[in-house]
């Protein structure tokens, strides 16, 4: 029993990798990566330097790992609950429940943590780049686009080209995910960032829908 039970529970080595991880990102975000020394994430974690090569061959295999991690991300499975559910009938409502996972993952200090770890790598790292462009926007904006097309074949929004839509409805949240990072790391209010999700949905659904139709007096 008591083989089974020790099986189950992270080894002392999982931990210290999870730790590793922890702290490179955290590390990574404020101080940027070039500027970051595995010397510095081996104190960070309270290791000995050597130490951090019985998890990862170098910090180059940190940053990896971590992208993995990007991959995972709440954004990049935006849709993976509504596959089979025809998500395009709910219409607005499909267009706030995005906008709601953009908002909150603002304030998820891991997934913040990511966010800046992302932006501040994307012009240094080949790998940043293909994940950002792959599982963050473009995969979004492929599968937003093919919910936009259905709407339109069931004339619930105005004809017109799908992909742009998708585009114009994402690239805004990217934004204001963006500001709130910058918000914090000042130390001010985001409040009237916060409010902006909403109302973008608001304002971008108004300009889509097609009005109901007023039945005939005759």
């Amino acid at each position: 029993m008591s083989d089974t039970v020790d099986t189950l529970r992270p080894t002392k080595g999982g931990k210290t990798k999870e730790k590793i991880l922890a702290q490179s990102l955290k590390l990574f975000a404020q101080k940027g990566y070039h500027a970051t020394t595995v010397r510095d994430i081996a104190a960070a974690v309270d290791i000995k330097q050597g130490a951090i090569y019985n998890h990862f061959e170098n910090k180059e295999d940190i940053l990896n790992t971590l992208v993995n991690d990007l991959t995972k991300s709440a954004i990049t499975t935006l849709f993976v609950d509504k596959e089979g559910q025809e998500p395009h009938k709910q219409g607005k409502a499909l267009l706030r429940s995005i906008a709601t996972v953009f908002k909150l993952i603002s304030f998820d200090k891991e997934n913040e943590a990511l966010f800046m770890l992302m932006m501040q790598e994307i012009f240094n790292s080949s790998v940043i780049r293909d994940a950002y462009s792959e599982y963050f926007y473009q995969e979004n904006v492929k599968k937003l686009s093919t919910h936009f097309f259905l709407m339109m074949q069931e004339e619930m929004i105005i004809s017109g080209d799908p992909l742009l839509l998708a585009n114009e409805f994402i690239a805004p949240l990217f934004f204001y995910q963006m500001q709130i990072s910058l918000l914090k790391l000042d130390a001010k209010s985001t409040s009237s960032i916060v409010m902006m999700f909403d109302k973008h949905v608001d304002f971008f659904w108004d300009s889509i829908k097609i009005e109901e139709r007023k039945n005939s007096l005759f």
